[in-house]
Parts: C-alpha cells; sequence; structure tokens
C-alpha cells in the first residue's frame, strides 16, 4: 500500500474529529435537529477513518500458518464495516431524528452559531475532499472517475473520496434548508434537512458496501489482462494453450493467479518444469502485483484425424 494513499484519510478524521465537536456543541445550543444530525455524520466518518486505518496496518502483517496468504484482505472486512456503520449509524440515526423533528417540530434558536459552524466545516470539509481527489487522481490514470472506482482494488482510495463529498453536499443541504426555515418561520424544514442528510448516508453506504462486498469476496484480474497474460504465456514453446486463468486480490497490491496450462506432450517432466519457471518469471516481471502464480498441467490429448475425415458414401 502507498503511503501516498493515508494522507487523505489522516486529513480527513483531523477535520472529522474538529467539526463533529463543533457541530454537537452549536446543535445543542441551538436545538437543531439537522445540525445534530451533521454532529453525528462527522462523528460516524471520524470512526470510520480509524477503522479504515486499522485495517489498512492490519492488512500489512506477515503471512503465518493460520493465514498462508496473508491478511490483506482484512483492508476489505473493515471497508465493508465502515460501509455499514454509515449506513446504520450515519443514515439510520439521521433519518429517524429528522422524522420527528418533522412530526413534532420544536422553534429553532439563534441560527447565527449554526452559520458560523457550518462555514468553518465547509471550509475544512471541502480542503479534506480536495485532498482526497487529488491523492484519487493519483492513481485514475486517465478513467473517468466511476469506471476507476469500479475497478479500483483499494477501498481506502474511494472511501475517504465519497465520505468526504458526502459531508460537503451534507453541509449545503443543512444549510438551505436551515436558512428557509428561519427566515419563513417553518421549523420542520430542519428536519427534512436531516432526513435528506440521512439519505444521502444511505445512497453513499449502498455504493460502498456493493464495491467493498465484491472484493471482499474475491474479485479476479481485468479481462484484458487476462489476454494479456495468455498471450505472454502461450509465447512458450513447451505450451500449446492456456486452458483457463484464475486469480483473486488478496490485497490492492497482491494477486494470485492460477493458470491452467496444457503442454506440448512430446516434452518430458523436466522440460515441463522448466517451462513452468520461464512463465513464472515471465508474468512476475510483467505484472508487480501478481505475487503467487500457480501453474496447473493438463493433459493434452491427441485427437486422431481419422475422426474429422467423412466416409464415402
Amino acid at each position: 500500500m502507498k503511503a501516498q494513499n493515508n494522507a487523505s484519510i489522516y486529513s480527513a478524521l483531523a477535520a472529522n474529529l474538529l467539526i463533529a465537536v463543533t457541530k454537537f456543541i452549536a446543535g445543542g445550543f441551538t436545538n437543531s435537529s439537522s445540525m445534530i444530525s451533521e454532529g453525528i455524520h462527522s462523528m460516524v466518518d471520524t470512526v470510520n477513518q480509524v477503522l479504515l486505518l486499522y485495517g489498512l496496518k492490519r492488512s500489512h502483517k506477515k503471512p503465518d500458518v493460520s493465514h498462508p496468504f496473508g491478511y490483506g484482505r482484512e483492508l476489505y472486512f473493515w471497508s465493508f464495516i465502515v460501509s455499514i456503520l454509515i449506513f446504520g449509524l450515519g443514515g439510520g440515526i439521521s433519518i429517524y431524528q429528522g422524522v420527528n423533528h418533522v412530526i413534532k417540530p420544536e422553534e429553532l434558536g439563534d441560527p447565527f452559531w449554526n452559520y458560523i459552524v457550518l462555514a468553518s466545516s465547509f471550509v475544512f470539509e471541502g480542503a479534506s475532499l480536495v485532498i482526497a481527489i487529488k491523492e484519487f487522481n493519483k492513481v485514475r490514470n486517465g478513467q473517468t472517475w466511476w469506471s476507476a472506482i469500479i475497478r479500483s482494488k483499494d477501498p481506502s482510495s474511494f472511501l475517504v473520496l465519497f465520505e468526504d463529498g458526502a459531508a460537503v453536499l451534507g453541509l449545503l443541504i443543512v444549510f438551505v434548508f436551515m436558512l428557509i426555515g428561519h427566515n419563513y418561520n417553518m421549523p420542520y424544514m430542519d428536519g427534512i434537512a436531516s432526513v435528506l442528510v440521512g439519505l444521502l448516508l444511505v445512497f453513499v453506504s449502498a455504493i460502498l458496501a456493493r464495491e467493498s462486498r465484491s472484493l471482499l469476496m474475491g474479485e479476479g484480474i481485468a479481462r484484458n489482462t487476462q489476454h494479456k497474460i495468455r498471450v505472454l504465456v502461450e509465447k512458450d514453446p513447451a505450451i500449446i494453450r492456456v486452458v483457463n486463468v484464475l486469480s483473486t486480490y488478496q490485497a490492492p497490491d497482491d494477486v494470485v493467479l492460477l493458470l491452467i496450462v496444457e503442454f506440448n506432450p512430446d516434452i518430458d517432466t523436466e522440460d515441463i518444469t522448466a517451462s513452468i519457471e520461464r512463465v513464472r518469471l515471465a508474468i512476475k516481471t510483467a505484472f508487480p502485483l501478481i505475487k503467487l502464480v500457480f501453474v496447473q498441467p493438463q493433459t493434452y490429448t491427441r485427437i486422431p484425424s481419422s475422426l474429422f475425415q467423412t466416409k464415402k458414401p
């Protein structure tokens, strides 16, 4: 895992921790449910950054007897937990609190401090989002944003991006509805803002859960990469063809590859062994992310040419 990926996580952690405290204080003084929801949102994001850092640390543990392929998938597991927390704590509590304030709206206090907190939060969250965008652009490699997210095998690269984006959009929602509520004496608008923030978090958590689950279940290498490997392997003189290419990501930078290969039936065991070593070296050189390469020989059956001859009537 590249150290640069952690920059966005640390910046988001510092920003969310400070902002969460100020939002809770402002929400308590002004009796604003949307501000309290924003505080919950920031607190959940803070916990999420801690869990991501923990997952990153755990994923770097060396292989042992119980985990011979290493602990790389710890990152995928904790990323999935983060998406669940965004849904349950962030989205669920915000929606619940918002609905209560819509049913039983309460008179709002002086909104001055709410606006101050929202403005400062927007600056901090915006700065964190800019850092997350810059970090993600380093690994995007010219792909579209959505394509890069779908194809990414490193959830830490897009989790923070989604969280910061949702945070900035949530602040804008709260600001607009709070402004409307105070100017037109509509206290229930504060509850509607809280519900919208909750729905936003549920939407974001659904996307993150989908991507994290896919990685946790074991995604393989892309089809174009499989094709390149087939072409590379079939260049070896001892190999007739690659029957199948099986792979799985153990971590963003750790791929396990299994090749089922048909060898020339005229070569002996020593030639097959030498061919396997050549194939392994060639693949690891061309694709550094592939750490382990297993080659499974498959017996080649020569089909008699008589089977293809048509009998004369």
